[in-house]
């Protein structure tokens, strides 16, 4: 679907048009969206508006990192947006010339259609242009990776907190998932903030310029997200490094109580084995109490050996 919209040089949208009414030299500016185009309404890319070839290759093509291109009286910007729940990558295009905008975009995108509701109901559009339709959309698309990385701090902080008292490996399983939405976040985020610096220091869009302020805002978004991200995933490597000490910790205190066992069954295994063994002449098996002396000894072998594990410190 393509959807035409022309501000007349008394500020007065037009929206009865169709892309093939395209004049760009008949009214003041334009925005045309291509809305999930069919291949028909895709060729007017170049039969209608005569973008460059590499151009809408970028678009048709997609799954173009974020970047902008210059050509001869226009530039391409390419930026993506983010699905709420699978975290996938939804790209948008921007051809920005001197007096219009085009928007392309292969899947409905609520960034694009919250920006065009609120301009078609708009009463007076003195303070928008192109750039501005350009920065609202833009600006939509940064917000909405609040939410989702709001949504991650609350499910990390509950795995830290572990209200339910969940096992450690279901906790570590679920950690692991965050950890790897949350890399899917930074390589969303960072090749957006390194695109919108160079946008800022661009010398080839004057309407960029006339609101650099704006575009700066949208800038710092870009910096915090990214910080949180950062600061979320080096939480999420604590927790899971506590979680893996404390793992072993665990272990360790297993592994040393049944280390003091054996220690001290070990001379009493020996001592048995030794009168354990059949042979004849063997002078102590005659002994009247010989078994009572080898309890004795036996228990007075483990009582040293308790009181120098216990001086040694293996109890605390």
């Amino acid at each position: 679907m393509i959807q035409v919209i022309a501000i007349t040089e008394h500020k007065k949208r037009i929206t009865n048009l169709s892309i093939d009414d395209v004049n760009f030299d008949q009214y003041l500016w334009w925005w045309i969206d291509f809305n999930n185009p069919t291949e028909e309404e895709i060729n007017k890319l170049d039969t209608v508006l005569h973008f460059h070839q590499l151009a809408i290759e970028d678009c048709i093509h997609g799954q173009q990192r974020p970047k902008m291109d210059y050509y001869d009286d226009y530039a391409l910007v390419v930026t993506h947006t983010l699905g709420p729940k699978d975290f996938d990558q939804f790209e948008i295009n921007f051809f920005i010339g001197e007096n219009y905008i085009v928007t392309f975009h292969k899947h409905n995108l609520n960034e694009v259609n919250q920006v065009w509701n609120t301009f078609i109901k708009l009463e007076k559009l003195d303070d928008w242009d192109e750039y501005r339709i350009f920065y609202e959309i833009f600006d939509k698309v940064v917000d909405n990776f609040f939410p989702i990385i709001y949504e991650l701090e609350d499910k990390i902080n509950e795995v830290e907190q572990n209200p339910r008292q969940v096992s450690m490996n279901i906790l570590l399983d679920t950690l692991f998932e965050l950890r790897h939405q949350l890399l899917k976040l930074r390589h969303a985020i960072h090749p957006i903030r390194d695109l919108l610096y160079r946008i800022l220091n661009s010398h080839h869009l004057d309407g960029i310029e006339e609101r650099k302020e704006y575009f700066t805002d949208i800038y710092d978004h870009l910096l915090k997200l990214a910080e949180m991200v950062n600061s979320n995933r080096d939480i999420a490597n604590d927790i899971r490094d506590n979680f893996i000490s404390l793992n072993s910790y665990q272990q360790n205190k297993v592994i040393q109580i049944l280390t003091v066992i054996t220690s001290i069954f070990a001379p009493l295994t020996f001592i048995a084995g030794i009168y354990g063994m059949n042979f004849a002449n063997m002078p102590e098996l005659n002994w009247h109490y010989g078994y009572f002396l080898i309890i004795a000894v036996m228990v007075f072998i483990s009582t040293l050996m308790i009181l120098w594990f216990k001086k040694k410190g293996w109890f605390r």
